[in-house]
């Protein structure tokens, strides 16, 4: 599904697999975030700090991926349509790293009158290894309130 497409709650299947993408991490990327995120703290940009500190390089600020697993959500449901979203950082993430972001629905329902799913989220290292679990709720319209609100 691309950006722009319209994902429906009666589309949407249990277990279903959002789309997945991989970003290799470049320095370029991690001290970008730096200077948008305002976290200066040296670890993040500065090598000869972090070899001082007995760290193999500066690492990226779990921020910077964790905005960018938000496009495992807005890539298979659109934009505008999350909720709630909530994140674990657990793995450290190092300059030419490799991460794969993954997403699955794990619950479809209906509560006050909004049409939600419930979806799994993480990001995993060339090494297969978690560097942030998540969760995030979207909400979707169902085709026929879209037929609706676009005859209004």
């Amino acid at each position: 599904m691309n950006a722009n497409a319209q994902r429906y709650f009666e589309d949407v299947k249990d277990s279903e697999t959002l789309p997945s993408f991989e970003i290799i991490i470049s320095r370029t990327h991690i001290i970008k975030y730096v200077g948008a995120g305002g976290d200066f703290q040296p670890i993040h940009h500065d090598e000869e700090f972090a070899k001082s500190i007995g760290l193999p390089s500066i690492f990226a600020n779990g921020l910077m991926h964790g905005g960018m697993l938000t496009r495992v959500i807005t890539d298979w449901a659109g934009d505008g349509v999350i909720k709630r979203y909530k994140l674990r950082f657990t793995g450290i993430v190092w300059p030419k790293d490799t991460l794969t972001f993954l997403g699955n629905v794990r619950k479809k329902y209906q509560e006050n009158g909004e049409n939600l799913v419930d979806c799994t989220l993480m990001v995993k290292n060339q090494k297969g290894e978690n560097t942030i679990e998540g969760e995030a709720t979207v909400s979707l319209p169902t085709k026929q309130k879209a037929q609706q609100v676009k005859e209004i």
